[in-house]
């Protein structure tokens, strides 16, 4: 039970812990044909990079997809590299990185896209560095997680990259 502070209860806290997740809100759910949408805008910041990521774990969890499911980490893998790749090599004084997450559950795949404000520095082909390199291997890892990704112009500005990654709807969880 919520009580008059909002807080939950030692009851209900225990029936939740029992019940394992807790019942997902109806808002934020898969629609009936299994589709869901995210679309953010974030601070073109290190810190925005980071909310970008949290922020999508949290709705793929409202989507039935764990943290720790195989989905969740590989979503979130590719939403951190290409957000901090547009931290990184797109940002343009006063505009943010906007992020779409889409998942189409007839599919069974999840569609990523990263938006920023520069169209000079495109994406090049993923190659591995070598060792003693400390950065460089972002988009080695979207090519491996992602069935295809690839990148296109955006109007009015910039550019966006985008990823698809398969993943089908976690056993017991269901459309809303």
């Amino acid at each position: 039970m919520v009580g008059m502070t909002g807080k939950k209860t030692p009851a209900a806290t225990e029936a939740a812990r029992q019940e394992g997740a807790p019942p997902l809100p109806h808002r934020f759910g898969l629609t009936s044909n299994g589709y869901g949408s995210l679309s953010r805008q974030f601070p073109s910041t290190p810190r925005g990079a980071q909310l970008a990521r949290r922020t999508v774990v949290r709705q793929l969890g409202y989507w039935g997809f764990g943290p720790m499911t195989d989905a969740s980490c590989s979503v979130a893998l590719v939403v951190a590299e290409l957000a901090a790749n547009a931290v990184c090599h797109g940002r343009l004084r006063g505009r943010n990185f906007h992020v779409r997450v889409d998942y189409e559950g007839p599919a069974s795949r999840f569609r990523i896209e990263v938006s920023d404000a520069v169209l000079g520095r495109t994406p090049e082909d993923p190659k591995l560095p070598p060792d003693d390199q400390e950065s460089g291997r972002g988009l080695f890892l979207v090519e491996r997680l992602a069935s295809r990704w690839g990148w296109e112009p955006r109007n009015p500005i910039g550019k966006t990259v985008w990823a698809e990654v398969a993943a089908a709807l976690p056993q017991g969880a269901r459309p809303a």
